[in-house]
């Protein structure tokens, strides 16, 4: 089988891995300290992450990684992003075609596949309106969501992210230094989170408190008195969150922090339903560290009191990280969070669910 995976970058992704990629030109060698990175690991499939000769992995939204294949294969500078794609495409004579980002390239650009592509498949697991009408399959692992897609018309089927092996060794350490992390987006989406992360904020009297925050581009404005009124108070931080933010981490710098966390909150975002189990919580368990995440329809082996910690309001969540702390039962729970994560969710299982759907 030849598979082509696409994928996209956050953009605030885009600086950190601009200075990794430093001087490098090429197309083979952007792509490689893209993957080397493990920047989005649980959704590469393994036989891009194993280098197979069959399997062709880009960003089709990376600029320059796209324009280097596209000199490098005598294709204009002009060209658009859309057609360097196709090409590739059309390069790799691919039989199966593995989008990870169906809102870019929806339906419009599916029908122009080659006839060579004999499956085309799409993850999504944000809701939105996209016309998948093109795709054969639209993969998720929230019910409910693959429910949305489905009254959309989409064909739909159970799938998941997997525990990237490259956390094991980061999961072995178990002398953390920082009590409490939190990564992820505040913007006027996270009304909740807010106030999940202003209570959590409260501990850093006694605890080292970590917000590695991703912020809304209006943020730094609204946190002058131009933004004390109005609607950009929606994404001014509180105060105690501002105390213990961070900048946004990404890839391998998100793993190093995880390494040194005893317990990562994790909040879902207010247009979330009521299905839990996003990429954050198989990045917290494959750390080792303890996941403390809102209550909701988790998959197994995620189990509260087991392998995770569920809380049920702001308040909640404070008070059951104050009480795995002072016990220190975060490190056997989040240890039992590891294995369970790395037996059940393994790179191969993932791939071998991927070939059912195939």
């Amino acid at each position: 089988m030849r598979l082509f995976q696409n994928s996209g970058l956050n953009p605030s992704y885009r600086p950190r891995l601009a200075d990794l990629v430093g001087q490098a030109r090429g197309f083979e060698q952007q792509k490689e300290v893209f993957l080397n990175d493990r920047y989005g690991a649980a959704h590469i499939l393994l036989p891009i992450l194993g280098r197979s000769p069959e399997a062709f992995f880009t960003n089709g939204d990376d600029e320059s990684l796209q324009r280097a294949w596209a000199r490098e294969n005598g294709l204009g500078q002009d060209t658009p992003l859309a057609d360097i794609l196709l090409a590739q495409i059309e390069h790799h004579k691919t039989d199966v075609f593995y989008n990870l980002d169906p809102f870019r390239y929806d339906a419009t650009f599916v029908r122009r596949l080659p006839g060579h592509v004999k499956r085309k498949i799409a993850w999504r697991a944000a809701p939105g309106k996209i016309d998948f009408s093109g795709y054969d399959l639209v993969l998720c692992n929230f019910p409910s969501m693959r429910q949305l897609w489905e009254e959309q018309g989409a064909r739909t089927a159970h799938f998941f992210p997997a525990h990237d092996p490259e956390l094991d060794t980061v999961a072995a350490n178990r002398d953390r230094d920082i009590d409490v992390l939190f990564f992820g987006g505040y913007s006027r989406h996270h009304q909740r989170r807010r106030q999940i992360l202003e209570a959590v904020a409260g501990l850093s009297s006694r605890r080292r408190v970590v917000f590695h925050l991703d912020l809304s581009r209006y943020t730094p404005l609204a946190e002058t008195p131009l933004g004390w009124f109005g609607p950009l108070r929606a994404v001014r931080r509180p105060p105690a969150i501002r105390e213990v933010s961070a900048p946004p981490v990404f890839g391998r710098s998100m793993y190093a922090q995880l390494g040194r966390a005893k317990v990562v909150v994790n909040a879902s975002i207010d247009m979330a339903g009521p299905d839990r189990g996003n990429m954050r919580c198989f990045e917290t368990l494959g750390a080792g560290a303890l996941l403390v995440s809102d209550s909701g329809n988790y998959p197994a082996p995620m189990y509260d009191g087991q392998t995770m910690a569920v809380y049920e309001h702001p308040q909640d969540a404070s008070e059951k990280i104050a009480r795995q702390l002072d016990s220190g039962n975060w490190d056997g729970i989040g240890w039992a969070g590891h294995r369970a994560i790395r037996e059940e969710y393994s790179k191969q299982r993932q791939f071998e669910r991927f070939l059912e759907l195939t």
